[in-house]
């Protein structure tokens, strides 16, 4: 039997007339496909969904109510809760051992433009294959706000695993963004997509959050209107996280830092983005490039995770163990 908050917004008591269903329908468009979706809600994002008065919105927040509880778990019950989370397989086992960081949380990398290509194109695989502690492998979707994903990348890394090249393909959904109010437009049919599809999907990831961000808004003078927006998608990806039970992959840029020279700074670059992506990440990986095909990986800031580095490579299938 399902959880209160799992349940699906047409179980409400009293939601079953044509009126109804079309308030439902308004709710559905935007993402909000669960009573716990409404829960993460606010009222004034909810009368801002065309249609939907203070009044419908007061009942529909009134009838969720009744469902839920009031949210308090004692630490037992919530370490119950978290042993669903699950791990993904990276393809290298140093990596997996240093960081047990692909889990169903938020996980921002950043670095420069040669460090991110074999992450991305090995986790869409690899999320895809059964893991540890019964983990049976899933779907993934895919936001390219870069043009730069490449499924025949795809069709290699499939070999290494010996896995079917069109399975692999079919089981991640892609979609190209082209602005930053587009991609979170996507994030209302991710929800969805993720409700339609309740399990099924394991992964979503990004490439790169900011990148749109940049473009759409220039110079101080929109600064704060960028942060406010970046903030909203952020929070939508955590709750997304959360409500679905899927881990998110976040990719970020980097900038030099004319200032690091001032403060006697050994390294003058930073993510972008700013404190408000930096809170809103559970785990953030610097990345790096090393010698050759090695990269390297550094835990920048994490709830459960000291600091760590791990090194990789780069192959023909993907990431792997760097060779010594």
């Amino acid at each position: 039997m399902k959880a209160a908050e799992d349940q699906v917004v047409e179980d409400e008591a009293g939601y079953q007339d044509d009126e109804n269903m079309a308030d439902l329908k308004k709710l559905k468009s935007v993402g909000i496909c669960t009573v716990k979706g409404i829960q993460m809600t606010t009222r004034r994002a909810l009368c801002n969904i065309k249609g939907l008065s203070e009044a419908k919105v007061d009942k529909i927040k009134e009838a969720a109510g009744k469902i839920l509880t009031n949210g308090f778990l004692t630490a037992f019950e919530y370490s119950a809760k978290r042993k669903q989370v699950f791990h993904v397989m990276t393809g290298s086992l140093e990596f997996e051992l240093r960081f047990s960081v692909f889990r169903n949380l938020q996980i921002f990398f950043h670095g420069w433009f040669l460090s991110f290509s074999p992450c991305l194109c090995c986790s869409p695989v690899t999320a895809q294959l059964p893991g540890e502690d019964g983990y049976t492998g899933g779907k993934v979707i895919f936001i390219d706000t870069e043009n730069t994903f490449r499924p025949d990348r795809l069709k290699d890394i499939a070999d290494r695993f010996n896995v079917d090249h069109d399975a692999v393909l079919d089981n991640v959904l892609y979609a190209r963004a082209y602005t930053s109010e587009h991609q979170m437009e996507l994030l209302d049919f991710v929800a969805a997509k993720f409700h339609e599809e309740g399990g099924v999907f394991k992964l979503l990831i990004i490439d790169s959050i900011m990148a749109l961000f940049r473009v759409d808004f220039s110079g101080r003078g929109e600064l704060a209107e960028r942060q406010q927006k970046l903030a909203q998608m952020l929070s939508r990806l955590q709750k997304i996280s959360e409500e679905y039970n899927v881990a998110v992959f976040v990719t970020n840029q980097m900038t030099a830092d004319p200032g690091a020279g001032m403060t006697f700074q050994a390294d003058p670059k930073k993510p972008i983005g700013g404190h408000i992506l930096a809170h809103a990440s559970t785990t953030r990986i610097s990345l790096r490039k090393g010698r050759g095909e090695l990269r390297i990986a550094k835990i920048f800031d994490s709830p459960d995770m000291p600091e760590n580095e791990a090194t990789f490579a780069i192959t023909p299938g993907g990431i792997a163990d760097a060779k010594e």
